[in-house]
């Protein structure tokens, strides 16, 4: 995997995000941002994916846009994620946007080493995600989710369901006993992805201070 590295590589919290080449052009600006909004000294690692859709898939769904489908690929990405987070003396969060954000969450179900995520406009709609998590618990201690208030009005039928299923995301987790905030943005899904992502990230960072 080809990573980038932004903010102290030795400092004790280090922030895990898979990206894109659109992610990366914004990188710096979101890192920023993160740091306007604490005063945590934190590292943060992206992890470039190489196939967006199969990479970060918890399971195989069909095209939603397009005809490109999902993949399976999330078990063998987080097993080369977990490389980057060893040192137990750190304390680790992990988050994204889109199908990047509910990898994070998915992430979360099958290891403890994150101890927060940081769901920035994720991919909620995905099939089967939602009653995936009414019947597994979570690991980490603190999830920021958020959306925009445009993202459920769209003309994909699938996609649509994105409100229904964050909202019944932030529900889950709350009746599960997990920190959590459902957090509403303005705009599209296209619509400051690097800022909303900052948010998240700084959220769960502070979250874990006042556990």
């Amino acid at each position: 995997m080809i990573t980038t590295t932004y903010g102290h590589q030795d400092a004790p919290i280090v922030l895990i995000q898979m990206v894109d080449d659109h992610d990366l052009e914004g990188m710096e600006a979101e890192v920023a941002e993160i740091q306007s909004l604490t005063d945590a000294d934190f590292c943060l690692i992206a992890i470039k994916v190489h196939n967006w859709n199969a990479d970060l898939s918890p399971w195989t769904a069909p095209a939603v846009f397009g005809d490109e489908s999902f993949g399976n690929g999330a078990a063998h990405t987080l097993t080369e994620v977990l490389q980057y987070v060893s040192d137990r003396r750190k304390t680790y969060y992990i988050g994204g946007y889109s199908l990047s954000g509910l990898f994070a969450l998915w992430a979360a179900y099958q290891t403890d080493v994150f101890k927060g995520v940081a769901a920035a406009s994720p991919s909620a709609w995905f099939p089967g995600f939602t009653d995936y998590m009414k019947e597994h618990a979570i690991h980490a201690e603190s999830v920021y989710l958020s959306l925009g208030d445009k993202e459920e009005k769209t003309r994909n039928p699938v996609m649509a369901t994105v409100g229904d299923r964050i909202r019944e995301a932030s529900e889950v987790l709350k009746s599960q006993k997990v920190n959590t905030i459902l957090e509403w943005n303005q705009g599209n899904h296209f619509k400051d992805a690097g800022i909303r992502t900052a948010k998240a990230f700084a959220w769960v960072m502070q979250a874990r201070a006042v556990l």
